[in-house]
């Protein structure tokens, strides 16, 4: 690809001439055919959560988060409470379609209009909610709200110790970016951290891929897929 040059012969980026700054994302529910994204309320969610994180007795999940576990509700209400009032992070209770049950939690986070990213974190997948149709359509639906608005960068950042986080990156057609080293310290831990993203030229071929995986024929009578989502997004991923 030829490179942009100034006035100096210096390559430079390419022009942006429409560009504008997206909105911020609004706080605002998101429905889609198996599950619903609400905005977190410990009043609303918080019972249904505790309950579903008990399913994780050894505590697995929280192993790579920066709180938890917690070891009664009234803490984990607690941190609900204190979590959900904010806009960055902007978090959400991820709710199971069939049941009407709060299941897991996602957020929005790193959310910088000005320069157009915006980034997914603090994952909390109960095992009620994971490897499930519905924890899919959860990530699908939080990017189409982020490149609907006009977000040209979205992110994944994980432990780069945590291989079942990079692998669902991987899976949701993210590119893998590199390590940022000792990033942070986390539970008194050092922290690598693995970089993974999607631009917004590649949206559309990706949303075709989730709405192809996400059809209710892509799965038989015992809720088996025949196609796999890592199939379809792995043939569209970048180069390294």
């Amino acid at each position: 690809m030829q490179a942009n040059l100034n006035h100096l012969g210096q390559p430079v980026g390419e022009p942006l001439p429409d560009w504008q700054p997206p909105a911020l994302p609004p706080h605002t529910p998101l429905q889609g055919r198996y599950c619903r994204l609400e905005p977190l309320a410990a009043e609303k969610h918080a019972t249904d959560l505790f309950a579903a994180n008990q399913h994780d007795a050894k505590g697995r999940s929280w192993t790579y988060l920066p709180y938890g576990p917690f070891a009664t509700f009234a803490d984990y209400e607690a941190w609900i409470r204190l979590s959900a009032t904010g806009t960055d992070p902007q978090f959400y209770a991820i709710i199971d379609q069939p049941s009407g049950r709060a299941m897991g939690i996602a957020s929005y986070l790193r959310i910088s209009p000005k320069v157009g990213t915006i980034e997914v974190g603090h994952l909390n997948f109960s095992p009620l909610l994971q490897g499930t149709r519905a924890a899919t359509e959860a990530m699908f639906l939080m990017m189409e709200r982020a490149f609907a608005l006009g977000y040209r960068r979205y992110e994944w950042k994980c432990n780069a110790l945590n291989q079942p986080s990079r692998r669902a990156a991987l899976r949701l057609g993210f590119t893998f970016e590199g390590i940022f080293r000792q990033a942070v310290v986390v539970k008194g831990r050092n922290r690598d951290t693995a970089w993974f993203s999607i631009i917004d030229r590649e949206w559309p071929a990706l949303r075709s891929a989730f709405v192809r995986w996400l059809a209710p024929e892509n799965f038989d009578a015992q809720g088996r897929q025949r196609v796999a989502l890592s199939a379809l997004t792995a043939a569209l991923s970048v180069p390294s």
